[in-house]
């Protein structure tokens, strides 16, 4: 009966906005097309245009309900654990106080999406091409019911997301009117943060919004949003690096392979590459920064162009999203001081030697991993099937051999392995996308799936505004002094 109810209160989604690519280009029409897999045409007919998947969401919530009203009934009492007055200073690291369906990261198995790791996704998730790399959209349907997705289903959910993609104009008004050399993650939150006046859920909220209902224009928004990244972060990418020229979407292609072609890059290999990473950086639990500053944000009830701004921004910052710019850095370093076909004996030196001086051996080791990242090994098995002899992809090879060894010998580091970080730049390097300040663009057009999602379930769930407790210097010095 509520998931009936549900259903009959979904409203019809909001046309999207006209069409607004500067200098005359147009976007492809937002009518729904055959997906191709493989050049195979796989029919749409049937499909719920009212978008499938928001019927799968609202059919599964009230059991998500149900589930959080006997956790609270039955464990609401219990203690999840011991906060230390060194937790509280190293920035609450390790202190449990957050809910995040999406993800949990696990010591021994990596990430799990919805309880699936990295190696039972990419056999299980839809795939553009038999023995290919997973379609994000595929992960975008589970993270928000919980559910594997049939094909069918996610080529519905691209059509979908295809529908919703057009751009308001006033996002390249925005963009514009910013300086050329305007570094691409503030183009990419002024550009999210100018498609706010269109939010559904600020409007519906306006009119008054029943709190159950605060789910369905949060799903909305969140759906607009991601839909409209691509096409977004590759006007970004033209405009700082390519003259501003822009190309029209394809709409044959899927959400990450159009990301790939509107950047200016058909070889197959890229999009087979921008779906790879478009999955494995998705989600990381809750915790981090841009997971962590979206849901606070969003816990206000601000809508979801509002918070995951707020999460962009986060990501920005140089401990959060620079990760994989300071490996290549490190490893121009490298191979400047001892040449790209450097032995493994040399190179364990050479790391040895980078310990004592007082640096660290970026890419490397992890605070909860206790094994090689996952994320790690599955960029390496995408390199040796499509970059085998690429020099800096040899090098990270030898690193891989010989960091861990040295890392344990020191003693002092739990993980020596290497973590997402360490591969990612290598491969965008190696077709050709050399621009590293955007990079960090790209991590956070993925990581809207997982945030996003997260958001709408924490509306589903009727999570209250976050409100953690706070001390000062002072009261921790009377409390133990």
């Amino acid at each position: 009966m509520k998931s009936t109810r549900l259903l009959r209160r979904l409203g019809t989604p909001m046309p999207a906005p006209a069409n607004a690519w500067q200098r005359g280009n147009k976007r492809a029409s937002p009518q729904i097309h055959p997906f191709l897999f493989c050049g195979h045409r796989v029919a749409t007919q049937g499909l719920s245009t009212d978008c499938e998947l928001k019927c799968a969401l609202a059919e599964v919530i009230p059991s998500l309900q149900d589930r959080l009203k006997s956790i609270k009934t039955a464990f609401g009492s219990k203690s999840l654990g011991e906060v230390t007055v060194n937790m509280a200073m190293g920035g609450m690291r390790g202190v449990p106080g957050l809910l995040w369906e999406t993800s949990l990261l696990d010591a021994e198995d990596g990430i799990r999406f919805r309880g699936h790791t990295i190696t039972e996704l990419q056999q299980k998730l839809p795939k553009a091409c038999p023995s290919g790399e997973p379609l994000p959209e595929g992960l975008l349907w589970l993270f928000l019911t919980g559910n594997m997705p049939s094909k069918e289903q996610v080529a519905g959910l691209s059509a979908e997301l295809r529908k919703r993609a057009d751009i308001p104009p006033q996002v390249f008004k925005v963009l514009e009117a910013l300086p050329a050399k305007t570094h691409p993650m503030t183009q990419l939150s002024c550009a999210i943060m100018s498609m706010q006046p269109d939010s559904k859920f600020a409007r519906a909220y306006e009119n008054g919004l029943r709190k159950s209902d605060y789910w369905d224009p949060t799903f909305e928004d969140s759906l607009d949003c991601i839909a409209r990244l691509p096409g977004i972060a590759a006007a970004i990418y033209r405009r700082a690096f390519r003259n501003g020229s822009l190309i029209n979407a394809d709409p044959s292609l899927d959400w990450a392979g159009n990301l790939a072609h509107m950047m200016g890059y058909s070889d197959r290999g890229v999009r087979e590459l921008m779906r790879l990473y478009m999955t494995i950086h998705s989600d990381h639990e809750g915790g981090n920064v841009s997971a962590h500053a979206t849901h606070l944000v969003g816990s206000a009830l601000s809508d979801p162009y509002l918070s995951f701004a707020a999460g962009l921004n986060g990501l920005a910052g140089p401990l959060h999203g620079l990760a994989n710019q300071e490996v290549l850095k490190w490893l121009n370093q490298v191979e400047s001081e001892l040449g790209s076909d450097v032995c493994r004996e040399d190179l364990s030196r050479y790391v040895s030697e980078t310990l004592k001086s007082g640096r660290v051996v970026p890419g490397y080791g992890h605070a909860v991993l206790r094994k090689t990242d996952p994320r790690f090994t599955c960029q390496r098995e995408f390199a040796l099937k499509h970059l085998p002899d690429y020099p800096k992809f040899k090098l990270v090879s030898k690193l891989f051999d010989v960091v861990p060894a040295v890392l344990a010998e020191t003693g002092k580091v739990a993980n020596p392995w290497p973590n997402v970080d360490a591969h990612s730049g290598v491969l965008l390097q190696f077709y050709g996308i050399t621009e590293e300040n955007f990079y960090t663009v790209l991590f956070g057009v993925s990581r809207a799936m997982g945030v996003l999602s997260q958001l709408v379930l924490s509306r589903a769930m009727g999570l209250p505004i976050e409100r953690p407790k706070s001390v000062t210097t002072g009261w921790l010095e009377n409390k133990f002094g």
